[in-house]
């Protein structure tokens, strides 16, 4: 398989931002209380996309600060290792943020995080270079960046706005987290940015954070109505659906054995932009975003599963008999 960005793109290019930090995950199945042995690794929403995009294929650049320490530099290193455009801000101030992931039962995994104060919270707006956002295809922002704190809001919002005056698609995953603030309070912060933006991802429970009285498909009518393109609905093993102005578009899911779930959503999202940028139809979106989602489940890690073109091809060559 292979393929390239339309050639009518700005610069066929992702930017996204955000924190990644060092990620810490048991080796084996308990109670993190009694591991006795640990992997060190990375682990982001933003940089898991842009990895994810760019063994797809797609040029894509990633931004976010990270401590004076070996935590920030081995982030640094790995997203850099991966082929994406690193802009990397190193604070002297603050640290780089930790989580770190353990497996309680074969069936289930816990995150635990360590980031109040961190570099990746002390994002702002002045972090975003001049033509950064202007010279790409698509902006992809999370949820995440704007709970971080209120700099880090105003960091998201700006670059929303410059992606707007610019022409730049604005793609946002809500991928909302309870620990960084409770319903009440994310709910308007995320709406106002879902409502400037052209693709939307989320599940059920996170469109009802943008809107609580409202079921999925009136949340992404609500949506569409402030001027949103596509409002694609995570269905997680049961696939996704996009939904447009003219029509909604549902995809099965695939039939895998499931060890790490984490990071599966930020794959969906790389292969789902991936398929933007080529041109291909929403089914065939939808297919390959669904493909990739289900790879990352099969290995253990937040992007390590994440598939290049050719791995992709290979996975979808198995047809129906992995599809439910």
């Amino acid at each position: 398989m292979t393929e390239t960005a339309r050639p009518d793109a700005h610069t066929s290019a992702v930017v996204t931002f955000g924190e990644t930090m060092a990620l810490v995950r048991t080796t084996e199945i308990g109670s993190l209380k009694h591991a006795s042995t640990l992997a060190l690794g990375i682990g982001g929403a933003e940089s898991n996309v842009a990895i994810g995009l760019r063994r797809l294929g797609a040029p894509v650049s990633w931004l976010g600060r990270v401590g004076d320490d070996p935590l920030g530099e081995r982030v640094l290193r790995e997203i850099r290792g991966e082929g994406v455009t690193v802009h990397g801000i190193v604070d002297a101030d603050a640290p780089t943020g930790l989580m770190i992931k353990a497996r309680p039962s074969s069936s289930s995994s816990a995150v635990h995080y360590y980031r109040a104060g961190s570099a990746g919270s002390r994002l702002g707006p002045a972090d975003l270079p001049a033509g950064w956002v202007e010279g790409a295809s698509i902006l992809h922002i999370t949820g995440i960046t704007p709970l971080l704190s209120p700099s880090a809001r105003e960091a998201a919002r700006d670059a929303v706005d410059r992606a707007r005056v610019a022409g730049v698609t604005v793609s946002f995953d809500i991928n909302y987290r309870s620990a960084l603030a409770d319903p009440a309070v994310a709910g308007p912060v995320l709406r106002d940015i879902a409502e400037r933006a052209d693709i939307i991802f989320g599940d059920a429970a996170e469109l009802g954070v943008l809107y609580p009285d409202a079921t999925p498909a009136d949340a992404a009518a609500r949506l569409m109505d402030a001027g949103t393109k596509q409002v694609v609905l995570k269905l997680g093993p049961e696939g996704a659906a996009t939904s447009t102005s003219s029509e909604r578009i549902e995809s099965p899911g695939f039939v895998v054995d499931v060890i790490d779930t984490v990071g599966a959503g930020d794959a969906f999202v790389a292969g789902y932009l991936s398929a933007h940028l080529a041109g291909l139809d929403l089914r065939s979106t939808l297919l390959r975003a669904n493909a990739c989602g289900a790879m990352a489940c099969q290995v253990p890690g937040d992007w390590e599963a994440a598939p290049t073109l050719q791995e992709l091809e290979r996975f979808l060559e198995g047809g129906d008999p992995v599809r439910r």
